[in-house]
């Protein structure tokens, strides 16, 4: 039984969802971490660049790091789970999505919440290295609900990926889009949506014949982008067959290793459905955390060190 009872306590207005998110997205400091960029060359002729932070001895450990939506891997969540990392003993490998690294990527389709091609190539790429017995993956928010896919649609995963970790993940994609663009929402979602916008202007520029400002004054929503790119880029029907297809939640009765869900109570980005309970309770391998707090990936207890960072190393420990 799978559920675990969180010990993690906000203090002050740390209790308060939307104040934990915004501090730790905009206002906490970036923690130092050396990074080293490489650039993986992908089947279809496109790319995404990795950024690298090592141990300072060498290790045969390495966790691979997915942002969320419009991030990267200089996002304050990132690299704070990196220098975590990095510090006890792990190499660290954080992957841009396509057209996330300050790039654009080479081809129309770029990246969404079930896209898991990129994923494998780097795995791939990982083993190809010879170095790495132990392979886990931590997602962030699109990046742990895009890690749950990749673990459960995996016919034959590679004996070197141990274990999983999704913080603040939206495991039910069109409940969660529902959720982000309610009014409480709005700062998030008009975020969100600008730099959607701002993406698809720079995609059109690249891709004249496939996109036009006439679909653009439609983009007007969340909702209203996946209709209009993220699902005929990616070959889905329209943006309620992407989400179908691309939630996590189906896919987690298929995974066979040790799975951490830690998201809090008080995320106001995911609905219901993203807090499986009844599903935990009978799961032997995905467990289950769901704090009173913590906002959007913002488990803070101080500015070196957040919960979900410590407690990311305690389930990797175990």
């Amino acid at each position: 039984m799978p559920i675990i009872t969180s010990s993690f306590k906000a203090k002050g207005l740390f209790q308060n969802g939307h104040f934990s998110t915004i501090y730790s997205a905009k206002l906490r400091p970036i923690p130092k971490l050396v990074q080293e960029r490489e650039r993986l060359e992908l089947p279809d002729g496109d790319f995404v660049d990795l950024d690298w932070s090592h141990a300072s001895a060498s290790t045969t450990k390495v966790a691979v790091l997915l942002h969320g939506l419009e991030g990267n891997a200089q996002r304050v969540y990132m690299k704070g789970q990196g220098k975590a990392l990095s510090a006890k003993g792990w190499d660290v490998v954080a992957m841009n999505h396509r057209g996330c690294s300050g790039e654009e990527n080479l081809l129309y389709p770029s990246y969404n919440s079930g896209r898991t091609e990129d994923l494998a190539s780097l795995v791939n790429c990982l083993l190809e290295k010879d170095q790495y017995s132990e392979i886990v993956l931590i997602g962030f928010s699109l990046g742990g609900n895009l890690a749950l896919k990749y673990l459960g649609e995996q016919q034959n995963l590679p004996k070197e990926i141990k274990k999983g970790i999704a913080i603040s993940s939206p495991l039910h994609l069109e409940g969660s889009l529902r959720a982000l663009e309610k009014c409480e929402n709005w700062v998030y979602h008009t975020s969100f949506l600008l730099d959607l916008r701002s993406k698809y202007k720079r995609k059109m520029a690249q891709f004249p014949d496939k996109m036009n400002r006439d679909t653009l004054k439609k983009i007007n929503s969340l909702i209203a982008f996946d209709h209009a790119y993220t699902a005929p880029a990616h070959g889905f029907i329209d943006a309620f067959d992407y989400y179908t297809k691309c939630s996590s939640l189906q896919f987690l009765p298929q995974i066979t290793l040790p799975v951490l869900i830690l998201n809090a109570k008080n995320d106001t980005f995911l609905s219901p459905k993203c807090l499986p309970y009844a599903f935990a309770e009978k799961s032997n391998n995905v467990y289950l955390e769901t704090p009173e707090h913590g906002g959007h990936v913002g488990f803070h207890v101080s500015n070196k060190l957040y919960y979900s960072e410590e407690r990311s190393l305690e389930f990797l420990n175990d």
